[in-house]
């Protein structure tokens, strides 16, 4: 690689061409995927390098901490191995195996499950909360909805708590309106990913915008559906519409290539997603809010539902080039590369206010 590729801040290594060594062969593509994802975390990789993770851990009885101390290992050789060979992930396939044992064995599985039980898994093992409150019930709803957000935010938190929810989770806002009276009641739910349903149009191509203005667009629920309103005490038509009232710093996006119903079928309409500069304040609960995202990793899903593939193209957090990562091979990419009909998880990096 180029010499300025090597030059870093913080960082003392002193062969840093393995900080692209890939996993080997013994963890599975869809494991591989999302970990070089997470490796080029800026925020996450530096928070395991500099062992920040074991101030946190939960070293109590209820607690097992072989998860993270394992995942933050991985990233460690990843980052800092003087060997050419590409690194055995042995002890980290154990333990998310014990954490969550549907991911035993060596069957193809879902990229996006996986991300969720590990930062699940990574979260419960570093949450600054050790003795979790119990469970009152508050009523809000008299209160105006940023403080209603904000309140329910301090109680997400006295739960949650961890270097994992700092930078993955943020807070979704679902509002629902009465069309009998024009009631609006609204509720407040962290969230760590979207899942966001891919537009149909009459060509083969969309934009991501499409799909997260399909995503947030007003439903009408009646019928079966209907609510109960709660101003009129009875089943009422009602329209349904989620804004996003607080945005996390990494903001992650799945998109719904496999139909949920079949597992068997998997759309492969050309996604076109911002490399840089990716504006979401249309759909934010206030749209002043710092809501802008540059775009770091995609976790990318090849070939069918039968036969599938993952790979991950990651920018690196220090020198800014493109990678793609493929099993045990790495190769240097061009940013304009990046975007394929392949693309299945985006990593998004919440902009710096003093960048904009």
């Amino acid at each position: 690689q180029p010499p300025h590729f090597w030059e870093f801040i913080h960082l003392s290594l002193s062969n840093p061409v393995h900080l692209f060594t890939l996993l080997c062969f013994s963890l599975q593509c869809f494991m591989n995927s999302i970990l070089q994802c997470l490796s080029n975390t800026h925020s996450l990789r530096d928070y395991c390098l500099h062992n920040c993770h074991r101030r946190d851990l939960n070293n109590n009885s209820r607690t097992n901490t072989a998860l993270m101390e394992e995942f933050a290992k991985l990233i460690q050789t990843m980052w800092s191995s003087t060997s050419s060979e590409a690194v055995s992930p042995s002890e980290f396939k154990t333990q998310i195996q014990r954490y969550a044992p549907r991911f035993v064995g060596y069957n193809q599985q879902d990229a996006q499950e996986f991300l969720r039980f590990l930062l699940d898994g990574l979260h419960n093992e570093v949450n600054r909360v050790t003795v979790r409150p119990r469970g009152t019930v508050e009523d809000f709803d008299h209160l105006p909805d940023e403080e209603k957000g904000k309140k329910m935010w301090s109680k997400y938190l006295e739960r949650e708590d961890s270097k994992v929810v700092d930078l993955f989770v943020g807070q979704l806002k679902s509002s629902l309106t009465c069309s009998h009276c024009g009631f609006c009641s609204t509720v407040f739910d962290p969230f760590w990913d979207l899942s966001l349903p891919i537009a149909k149009k009459g060509y083969g191509e969309v934009s991501l915008m499409d799909c997260m203005r399909l995503f947030t667009k007003e439903d009408v629920l009646d019928g079966d559906e209907k609510p109960t309103c709660y101003r009129c005490k009875a089943r009422r038509r009602c329209t349904k519409k989620f804004t996003i009232q607080k945005f996390p710093k990494i903001l992650v996006l799945h998109l719904k290539r496999f139909s949920e119903a079949r597992r068997t079928s998997k759309l492969t309409t050309f996604v076109n997603f911002p490399m840089k500069d990716l504006d979401l304040r249309e759909f934010a609960s206030d749209n002043t809010v710092n809501a802008v995202y540059n775009l770091y990793a995609v976790s990318n899903h090849s070939g069918t539902t039968m036969g599938g593939h993952y790979t991950a193209y990651c920018r690196n957090p220090s020198s800014g080039e493109w990678y793609t990562f493929n099993d045990s091979r790495v190769t240097p990419m061009s940013s304009s590369q990046v975007r394929s009909s392949d693309a299945y998880v985006l990593f998004y990096e919440l902009a710096s206010s003093s960048r904009m």
